[in-house]
């Protein structure tokens, strides 16, 4: 029991590092093609580094709902990684110096924001509604993942065009910053970088299967935090970074970036699941966390209108202990249905 319980917590281990050694590697090629094509940074945050950054998301839940047969990890892995998402936004806060972080961000990130609320809505809805295997549905594919592959598209086409209309001065020069690389370079080590990714999502679901059957625990429990943690290491790394090197909106933005996009996989493994409506064969706790995304976003919306200033203690506003509370209320009540 101790073996199989210690091999399943090393593979975890391994598993995570895999996916954060080259989760960040990704996001530096990546980060490196759009400085070389000149795509804005806003719009790099949202789609380009939030969707490499989400490939763990998404080929772990490809890999849950055909390889494995798990649908509760990778329904619990989307949902936990957007929590887990909107919770860093406030660990950015706090290691913000000097003014709060809502005070230095667009207030454009209210569009992804806003449209997270919507796409995770029409999510927790289905959860409600399908646990008497009542969705709505063509074929083996719920209705909702038509709404939400629609939906997902016009937040897209929105943001970028709100983006348009704000950039109103021309771009200033700035000194290259990848002047190793050339654009083929960047191009195939990104490449590279996703298939290490992808190979250690294929993986992820195996693992999360056995850490559930040797603890005892409920896999939703298991996909929301543990799986949920190791494939939002891409995305911490990115914003971290990008934090650092002063783009706090690039950072704020692959965070929102990814939530939407990590709500789009859930219509993507509806796709791949042949059993039926993926949102009919999950436990009812996972509606938990869909309106815990919901209310976490609600609250990161309010923060960009209000903008607080104060901090507690000199180090978070109350709108960031406020989505640490959240973070810690959704772990402790799937703990206890995980038990």
């Amino acid at each position: 029991m101790n073996t199989s319980v210690g091999t399943a917590w090393f593979s975890f281990m391994i598993c995570m590092i895999l996916i954060g050694v080259a989760g960040s590697r990704l996001s530096r090629y990546g980060d490196a093609i759009a400085e070389k094509t000149g795509t804005g940074g806003t719009w790099i945050g949202l789609i380009l580094l939030a969707t490499v950054t989400s490939l763990p998301e998404l080929m772990t839940g490809v890999s849950s709902v055909t390889l494995a047969d798990t649908p509760d990890i990778t329904l619990g892995d989307i949902l936990g990684a957007c929590i887990f998402n909107l919770m860093l936004i406030a660990i950015l806060d706090v290691m913000t110096a000097g003014e709060s972080l809502y005070c230095r961000i667009s207030r454009g990130h209210i569009l992804s924001a806003g449209f997270g609320i919507i796409l995770t809505g029409i999510v927790g809805f289905n959860l409600m509604t399908g646990a008497g295997g009542r969705v709505p549905s063509i074929g083996h594919v719920g209705l909702y993942s038509i709404a939400l592959i629609v939906l997902y598209a016009v937040a897209v086409r929105t943001v970028f065009r709100y983006e348009q209309l704000q950039r109103r001065k021309p771009p200033e020069e700035t000194a290259e910053r990848y002047p190793d690389l050339t654009l083929h370079q960047a191009i195939v080590y990104c490449a590279l970088s996703s298939l290490v990714v992808v190979g250690a999502g294929l993986w992820l679901p195996f693992i999360g299967a056995d850490l559930a059957r040797v603890m005892g625990w409920e896999q939703s429990f298991i996909g929301t935090l543990f799986i949920a943690i190791a494939t939002t290491v891409p995305e911490t790394v990115v914003s971290i970074a990008a934090l650092r090197l002063g783009a706090f909106d690039m950072a704020v933005s692959n965070l929102l970036g990814s939530n939407l996009f990590n709500v789009q996989i859930v219509a993507i493994d509806d796709l791949f699941y042949t059993k039926g409506p993926l949102l009919s064969h999950v436990a009812a706790q996972h509606t938990v966390s869909a309106f815990t995304v919901v209310i976490m976003s609600a609250v990161v919306i309010v923060g960009l209108i209000y903008r607080p200033r104060k901090r507690l203690f000199g180090t978070f506003g109350w709108t960031s202990l406020f989505l640490l509370a959240l973070y810690m209320l959704n772990s402790f009540v799937l703990y206890l249905y995980g038990h």
